[in-house]
């Protein structure tokens, strides 16, 4: 198999209930379900928007695009499968990056969210990694330095420039821009539902295809820069495509990507619609 250069990796995560209680609400006397459901309505009520801050979550599903220097997907995997213990994704996540050679991170917005949760749970779980906190080299060489573009490779960070502009649509829209999927029947503010409901297959297929998503527009962003020309990119999303077709007898992940695949509406051989008699 050929080198592993870049971890295309999305991340799900779930409240930390017992904290919550323990921090928020000291006291009450609350569950770690009460807790996390009163911290819910509260955020929605003051924001609009229940989703917990990631210092409050612990990772449950990570899956990762393992993908070689000249851009070919060459597996999709789903850490710790499918028992998704925090503590032991978060190890996975870490020592896979030491164990591969430390591949370059691509994410979609992870600059924010993704890697802050792990390097957090690399904290709260007793993992030392050097290797990602090399604070006492030359800031520009840090592995955290929002520019170094060898270590984290964020796309939203590339299509806005850094943050001069807002992305609004995220992922979703870069995808279908694409003629990818994009969100389907689950999306992120469901996930605490479904872990509450023990539906933990279903978050781990929709990680899955977060990164699916994530790794097209990563192919996309590849040819905006000039690493491959846009005939190459179309000939690596056919051969992901092949891999897709050959996993998704044992993935449902894989055949639900598949069911709603669209390939790209290529301007070049649009048929142009028809116009009327005497207008240009």
């Amino acid at each position: 198999m050929k080198d592993i250069r870049y971890f295309v990796f999305d991340i799900e995560s779930v409240a930390d209930g017992a904290l919550i209680s323990r921090l928020r609400y000291p006291g009450d006397g609350l569950t770690s379900d009460e807790a996390v459901a009163r911290y819910r309505s509260e955020l929605m009520e003051e924001r609009g928007s229940d989703f917990i801050p990631y210092t409050f979550q612990v990772p449950l599903a990570v899956a990762i695009a393992k993908v070689s220097a000249d851009f070919q997907l060459l597996d999709v995997v789903s850490l710790d499968e499918p028992e998704f213990r925090p503590h032991v994704v978060a190890e996975h996540f870490w020592r896979g990056w030491e164990r591969y050679g430390r591949p370059t991170f691509v994410t979609f917005n992870g600059r924010t969210f993704d890697l802050p949760l792990m390097e957090l749970a690399a904290f709260r779980f007793g993992l030392s990694v050097p290797g990602w906190f090399n604070v006492e080299a030359r800031s520009f060489e840090q592995a955290r330095n929002r520019f170094n573009i060898d270590a984290h490779i964020d796309l939203q960070e590339l299509l806005t420039n850094f943050g001069s502009s807002r992305f609004t649509g995220g992922l979703n829209l870069a995808a279908n821009l694409l003629g990818k999927p994009g969100k389907m029947d689950v999306e992120g503010d469901m996930v605490q539902d479904l872990f509450n409901e023990g539906r933990l297959a279903e978050i781990s297929d929709y990680c899955r295809c977060d990164v699916l998503d994530t790794y097209f527009v990563f192919l996309r962003t590849r040819m905006l820069i000039g690493k491959i020309t846009l005939d190459e990119e179309q000939g690596l999303v056919a051969q992901a495509k092949e891999w897709l077709i050959r996993q998704s007898p044992s993935s449902g992940a894989c055949e639900k990507y598949l069911e709603r695949w669209g390939d790209w509406p290529d301007p070049r051989t649009a048929v142009a619609a028809p116009t009327k008699a005497g207008t240009v």
